[in-house]
């Protein structure tokens, strides 16, 4: 079965898909249309129903819901990985609602989670996740949500930290953070499903049995970042609940929801 399938060039979702899209491991007849976009691209595609299988922030899961079902392998979402709210210099947390604050996509979980903290924040400039430092720096924004590889290398550039806003999640729910998952579009049959997360879960599974080493395929696409920023990156955003969600990463996904919805009410 041939399928379009989307996720991230970050080393994350490579990392989880290479052996299934380089047919590593035993693919079972699929075959598969890769696209690797920035996660808002395959965001706003899935408001379109482009793709059969596509990486999607869970922010974004109450607009699709009703074009896409959550898969339980493949995701990100953990402790001590959410994104951070950075500036050039420290700010008092009563002044941000009143900033231009730079976010990496309107439908992306680190504008629902900033959204979450900061309800008041009405200021936004989106902009593409790489890009937020240097606006950041250059003045063009008053701070900036950063997420992926940004994460560690913000200090280096002289940047402060304002929030962590997962920890600020963690600390008023208790779950860990939703970021992202595996979506299958609903028009695709429930063997097929049930199907494809079991290579999923495959897949990620051969990846750990070469770890730390890293394939060219996601060396490649990992934007230049030196190896071990891509380890860091690997390390953060894939873990057990990467393999399966599980009982408490469902319960995590369904809080974010339930707060997303109190948000746009």
């Amino acid at each position: 079965m041939h399928l379009s399938l989307g996720f991230s060039p970050c080393p994350n979702d490579t990392f989880i898909f290479d052996a299934l899209v380089n047919n590593k491991i035993d693919t079972q007849g699929f075959t598969f249309d890769t696209q690797l976009e920035d996660v808002e691209t395959l965001n706003n595609w899935a408001l379109q129903g482009k793709l059969a299988v596509t990486k999607l922030s869970f922010a974004v899961y109450l607009k699709v819901k009703d074009q896409y079902d959550l898969l339980n392998s493949g995701s990100a979402l953990g402790r001590g990985c959410g994104p951070l709210l950075i500036a050039r210099k420290d700010i008092a947390k009563a002044d941000i609602s009143q900033l231009t604050i730079a976010i990496p996509g309107e439908n992306t979980t680190a504008n629902l989670l900033f959204s979450i903290a900061f309800p008041e924040a009405k200021n936004k400039k989106v902009m593409l996740f790489s890009e937020i430092e240097n606006a950041v720096l250059s003045g063009a924004v008053d701070a900036g949500v950063i997420i992926h590889e940004n994460r560690f290398t913000y200090q280096q550039k002289g940047l402060v930290k304002l929030m962590d806003m997962g920890e600020y999640w963690e600390q008023t729910t208790g779950n860990p953070i939703p970021l992202g998952g595996i979506f299958i579009r609903k028009d695709v049959p429930a063997d097929i499903r049930a199907q494809l997360d079991s290579l999923i879960h495959q897949s990620l599974q051969h990846s750990y049995t070469t770890y730390p080493q890293l394939s060219e395929y996601v060396k490649s696409h990992a934007q230049e970042m030196d190896e071990q920023v891509m380890r860091q990156h690997i390390d953060l955003y894939v873990n057990d609940f990467s393999l399966d969600l599980g009982t408490e990463g469902k319960a995590a996904v369904v809080a974010l929801m339930d707060a997303a919805a109190q948000i746009r009410r």
